[in-house]
């Protein structure tokens, strides 16, 4: 590891094209003996692969990954964000770490209000209002300093490197780049324009080499001092002195408060499979396993993949979670009375059956609800999937909220800040048909971490890990990650087509699904909207991330969805 990265990167690049084997393409899985890593950008999944080649294990190639897509994937990768991670052993040890985001200490419920009462310029999205306390430093430092086996120093260096000599640019920042020129000229945005733009004036053409020297400096200070290097010393001096000069809220005491937590994680089964997912402050562990024993009472094999009749029962049991989702779910440490064991027992999911018609669709019950839409919340979120040659799995999914989260660089710092402060709920008690919900769990509260999908999550079999899936999608991840492993378990696809294959999403409230416009038969729309289910299409959802380990012939199987631009599974 101590060789210049820019020559091991082009030696990467070469051995692909020579070795076509390791690219995963279509419905086609990549196959390896000795590890394998899947992410949303090819650069990232090879950083990680080189990191199992050297010893590393899974811990460290989702260490070296998370930090390199900071600098290849901007539109989700970050350090300005925060996110999960969920770890299974071969040993059949389990835990996992929350890096979610904290709301300020000078923040309060009514924060983004206006003296009307309404929000006031879209502030819990835009803006520095919006900026949660950033978190993935912190927690991938945390899970490395518990778990890692190399040192920190050579897991961060291939990202210094990547910032620092340059790669190539893709045609996938192309709008974004195009928003940044226009916004140039504004104050609040001046430091991405110099960041993102050549000479912070013109657009880098697909192709063009990309360099980001001020990111490379911070990502150097995390080097150097680990987790302090973010948040004490220069970087955070950067942060605080930014937020005051345009009105955030976010202090050095903030940053130096800031810890993640170690958690246990939730765990359900489903038909014989051990499910391993995020507790709270996410959402998506809690409800795929009550979705997957609502599940279990049907015969989803014998009913047939993405038929009507499939797609009814997966729908049913997607509302109803949902539902407890939106009534329930919020940080523990603010909400000790959640019902979260009830919610996911088999006793629960009995009794949710009872209320579902093989043949007609239920009516999402919105009374205590004003008839209100959920609020909104962005798909532009990463996954990464990585299984050594040990079989340990790591499933780590992290995000900035909206894609390019706020798109405002710290000056000097170089790296995108967050707006998950729009993941709480904005208006106390207040819910309306325009998507705002004012339930008390997610309320805004000082160092509170705000309501989260995203759904790391590892299937195990025998107490070893079987299946490592996650994607980013905003509030449809719970539902991408319950379709693969119905797909996986139910379907016996290999990894590949059940990453690719047709999605839906229901949310409870709109009542109506959503379905991929590509994927679902004219003749099975029709026949499911007989039951009584409204639908609409939309395009891709989600870019889940897999890996399969078929323990009995020693050999691991990578799949990066085809909807990610970038993406690539690459195995060793």
């Amino acid at each position: 590891m101590k060789q210049n990265f820019k020559s091991l990167l082009c030696l990467f690049l070469a051995f692909s094209l020579y070795f076509p084997t390791l690219a995963q393409t279509g419905r086609t899985p990549v196959r390896a003996e000795n590890g394998m890593v899947v992410t949303s950008h090819y650069l990232a999944s090879e950083v990680g692969a080189h990191i199992l080649n050297n010893g590393g294990n899974a811990i460290d190639a989702s260490v070296a990954t998370a930090f390199t897509l900071a600098v290849t994937l901007p539109s989700a990768g970050n350090l300005g964000g925060g996110g999960f991670l969920v770890y299974h052993g071969s040993n059949g040890d389990k835990t996992s770490f929350n890096f979610r985001e904290k709301a300020p200490l000078a923040s309060s419920p009514n924060m983004f209000l206006g003296e009307d009462g309404k929000i006031k310029d879209n502030s819990n999205h835009e803006g520095l209002l919006s900026v949660g306390v950033p978190g993935t430093v912190a927690g991938l430092y945390k899970a490395h300093q518990k778990m890692g086996s190399l040192p920190w120093e050579e897991l961060v260096r291939p990202a210094i490197e990547l910032a620092e000599y340059g790669f190539e640019s893709t045609y996938n920042m192309n709008w974004f780049l195009n928003w940044v020129k226009e916004k140039k000229d504004d104050d609040l945005y001046s430091a991405t324009a110099k960041a993102f733009l050549k000479d912070g004036e013109e657009i880098y053409k697909p192709g063009e080499t990309w360099k980001q020297p001020d990111l490379a400096e911070t990502l150097k200070r995390i080097q150097k001092n680990g987790a302090d290097g973010f948040y004490k010393g220069k970087t955070a001096k950067l942060i605080a002195d930014f937020m005051k000069k345009h009105g955030g809220l976010i202090t050095k005491e903030d940053l130096a408060k800031y810890e993640a937590e170690e958690l246990e994680p939730v765990t359900g089964t489903y038909r014989g499979h051990e499910i391993v997912a995020m507790p709270p402050p996410s959402s998506g562990g809690v409800a795929l396993i009550e979705m997957l024993n609502i599940l279990e009472g049907f015969d989803l094999e014998e009913a047939g993949h993405n038929s009507a009749a499939s797609l009814h029962l997966l729908t049913e049991a997607m509302r109803r979670a949902y539902a407890d989702r939106a009534l329930h779910l919020g940080d523990p440490n603010f909400n000790p009375e959640m019902p979260i064991e009830k919610i996911i027992s088999k006793e629960y999911a009995a009794e949710l059956r009872e209320g579902i018609e093989i043949k007609k669709a239920s009516v999402s019950d919105s009374a205590n609800f004003n008839n209100a839409h959920l609020q909104y919340e962005s798909p532009q979120t990463t996954h990464i999937s990585v299984v050594d040659k040990e079989g340990n799995a790591v499933s780590l999914t992290y995000t900035l909220e909206r894609s390019y989260g706020s798109k405002i660089v710290v000056e000097g710092a170089g790296f995108l800040l967050n707006n998950e402060m729009g993941d709480f709920n904005p208006i106390p008690g207040h819910t309306d048909t325009r998507g705002l919900i004012g339930t008390k769990p997610n309320l805004v509260a000082p160092e509170k971490r705000m309501l989260s999908s995203m759904t790391p999550t590892i299937v195990a079999k025998d107490g070893k890990p079987l299946l490592v899936i996650g994607s980013p999608g905003g509030r449809t991840i719970i539902n991408t990650v319950l379709q693969v492993i119905v797909n996986t378990i139910d379907h016996k696809m290999n990894v590949a087509e059940a990453i690719e294959s047709p999605r839906i999403h229901h949310q409870w409230l709109p009542d109506r699904t959503r379905f991929e416009d590509w994927g679902i038969s004219l003749d099975t729309k029709r026949i499911y909207e007989e039951m009584g289910h409204e639908v609409y299409e939309a395009g891709n959802q989600g870019q889940a991330m897999g890996i399969y380990i078929d323990w009995e012939n020693n050999l691991i199987y990578g799949a990066a969805d085809s909807r990610s631009y970038d993406g690539k599974g690459v195995g060793n």
